[in-house]
């Protein structure tokens, strides 16, 4: 069935077409970085009022990892400890950053009453494969490691994230099944699971908005360089076993290159065993997640996550 915006989806690409904004692919990654950290401007909600967002910097083998902890004013707390989320934010692992999630990661932890922590790791081309998932694990090993000092329980971890951050999500939790540390669920959003963009979605005309077809070859160019695409690091789908990962919510929307790999990654979870809660935006594209402001769907999207994530317990 062809793809049909909704009638805020399609006035939201409309007025990003009559803006004249110029395709990521004609730019430097820099300048990239700066169209795309200005659009959140516009398209972010308000965000909730916390108890506090603070700075906070993860060791790591090259020096440290950025990151940013948001801890509401209600937190499901047993005793004592509270559950969290380690978020990876989206990107194509060339563009984003803590800035351009914050409001995303303020509503969950304010409506998933828990603590959120995003990372930034490490962009390409200036750290190409496997940088960002060096990043992603060690964070996440970190935290686990020192989590009653945050006043986080370790036993109710979360690894999360949207797109290029949804890849490192599920790369975090393959990799956590074989050498821990035990994660509780992982949350993946519009999730970039296969390389191989051998899949329909990658070639139908109504999925090439804003997240075009074009595009992902730029982001694909400069994060792997010459890296394998095949590898279950990069491409997630491609790994051997998906048996005895932690519960998973996939978001997948209707005009999105990633609709299917995502749709896909979901059925292999499912036939693994793996408890999956799959949510499908048929009239929204691929970006809406961050865009509250602009788009009541994503609104709903967080909300709903947010009542999955108190589900875990």
């Amino acid at each position: 069935m062809p793809v049909v915006l909704d009638p805020d989806a399609a006035a939201v690409y409309k007025a990003f077409q009559d803006a004249g904004r110029p395709a990521y692919e004609t730019l430097t990654a820099a300048e990239a970085r700066d169209y795309y950290r200005a659009a959140r401007v516009v398209s972010n909600p308000e965000p909730p009022a916390l108890e506090s967002s603070k700075p906070l910097a993860i060791p790591a083998p090259h020096g440290t990892i950025p990151a940013r902890i948001y801890t509401p004013k209600a937190l499901r707390k047993a005793a004592g400890l509270a559950p969290c989320l380690v978020f990876f934010h989206g990107g194509g692992w060339v563009i984003g950053d803590l800035d351009t999630h914050e409001v995303v990661c303020q509503k969950l932890a304010h409506e998933g009453e828990l603590i959120v922590i995003s990372i930034d790791y490490r962009l390409a081309p200036e750290h190409r494969f496997p940088a960002a998932v060096d990043d992603a694990v060690t964070a996440t090993k970190w935290i686990a490691g020192n989590a009653r000092d945050f006043g986080i329980d370790a036993s109710r971890l979360i690894v999360g994230g949207d797109s290029a951050g949804g890849n490192l999500a599920a790369v975090v939790a393959l990799t956590a099944r074989d050498g821990g540390p035990k994660l509780a669920a992982q949350l993946l959003v519009y999730p970039a699971t296969d390389f191989s963009r051998q899949h329909a979605s990658h070639r139908e005309p109504e999925t090439s908005v804003l997240l075009t077809h074009s595009v992902i070859g730029w982001f694909a160019n400069h994060y792997l360089g010459g890296a394998d695409g095949s590898d279950w690091r990069v491409s997630p789908a491609r790994a051997k076993s998906f048996a005895g990962l932690p519960p998973a919510y996939v978001l997948t929307a209707g005009a999105d290159p990633l609709r299917d790999e995502g749709d896909e990654y979901a059925k292999f979870l499912k036939d693994a065993g793996v408890p999956v809660t799959y949510r499908h935006f048929p009239g929204q594209f691929h970006g809406f997640f961050t865009m509250g402001k602009l788009l009541n769907q994503a609104n709903i999207a967080v909300s709903e996550i947010s009542a999955w994530l108190k589900s875990l317990d």
